[in-house]
C-alpha cells in the first residue's frame, strides 16, 4: 500500500510539473486566439485618412496599420544594434522599426523626414549632440519630437476609446513606441502592435503598459498640410 501511495504521489508531482511547464504555452495560445472586438462593436466610427500617399487604393491610416501588422507577422528578432546602412535586415528590429516600416508601407520615408527636421532644428529640439542618419530615426525620443511637431496630438486617456484609432502612434514615457491596432478588448481599449521582444507582437497591452510607462504621446499622421516636410518612399 505504501508503494502505491508513493507511486501516485510521483504521478501527481510529474503531472504538476508538466502543467507548470505547459502553462506559458497555454497562456500564449489563449492570448493569440482569444476573441477580440472591433470599432463597430462599440458603435465607434473608424477614421479614414483623406490621403493615399502610395496611391494603392488604401488610405494612409489603413496602410500604416497593415504595415505594422506585416512587421508583427514577420516577427523580427529583437535587436537594437547600430547598422551602418541605417536599416536593419527584415528579420531584425526594435519598437521604432515597426514605425518606419509601417510608414514605408503607406509610402512615406520616415527616416528622411526625421533627418530633414533634425537639420532644420539644429539638433536643439531633439537633444542630440550631432545628427546621425543611421540611428536618429530609430530612437523613440526623436520620433516623439518629430510627431509632436508634425502629427496631430490626441488624448492620452486610454478610456476615451473612440479617440484611439487604427494607425495612430502611441509613445510610452518616451521609451517605447507602437501602432494602434483595429482590434479591441471587451472594454473597447485597442490592441497595440509593437516590438519589445514579446512572443505576440499585436496584443492587448495598452492599459497594462500605460500603468508601467505612462503614455507620453498619442499621434495621428496627416500629410495634407505637410508638403514642406513630407518625403515619399522611393525604391
Amino acid at each position: 500500500m505504501k508503494w502505491i501511495k508513493n507511486h501516485k504521489l510521483v504521478i501527481i508531482i510529474i503531472a504538476l510539473v508538466i502543467f507548470a511547464i505547459s502553462l506559458p504555452f497555454i497562456f500564449l495560445v489563449y492570448q493569440k486566439y482569444k476573441p477580440y472586438y472591433t470599432a463597430e462593436d462599440f458603435e465607434i466610427t473608424t477614421v479614414i485618412s483623406e490621403v493615399d500617399a502610395n496611391q494603392n487604393g488604401i488610405d494612409d491610416y489603413q496602410d500604416i496599420l497593415f504595415g505594422a501588422r506585416m512587421d508583427a507577422d514577420n516577427h523580427p528578432t529583437y535587436d537594437g544594434r547600430y547598422w551602418d546602412m541605417g536599416y536593419p535586415p527584415n528579420d531584425i528590429g526594435v519598437c521604432t522599426d515597426v514605425i518606419w516600416r509601417a510608414f514605408k508601407n503607406a509610402g512615406y520615408n520616415l527616416r528622411a523626414m526625421v533627418d530633414s527636421d533634425i537639420l532644420i532644428s539644429n539638433e536643439i529640439d531633439y537633444h542630440i549632440d550631432y545628427p546621425d542618419s543611421n540611428i536618429d530615426f530609430r530612437r523613440v525620443g526623436n520620433l516623439q519630437v518629430f510627431f509632436s511637431k508634425y502629427a496631430q496630438s490626441l488624448t492620452l486617456d486610454i478610456y476615451d476609446i473612440s479617440e484611439w484609432q487604427p494607425g495612430d502612434i502611441v509613445v510610452f514615457n518616451g521609451k517605447h513606441i507602437g501602432i494602434i491596432s483595429d482590434r479591441r478588448n471587451r472594454d473597447g481599449i485597442p490592441y497595440v502592435i509593437h516590438n519589445s521582444g514579446q512572443p505576440l507582437r499585436e496584443e492587448d497591452v495598452l492599459e497594462k503598459r500605460a500603468k508601467i510607462d505612462p503614455i507620453s504621446g498619442h499621434f495621428r499622421w496627416n500629410a495634407l498640410e505637410l508638403e514642406d516636410i513630407v518625403v515619399y518612399w522611393e525604391e
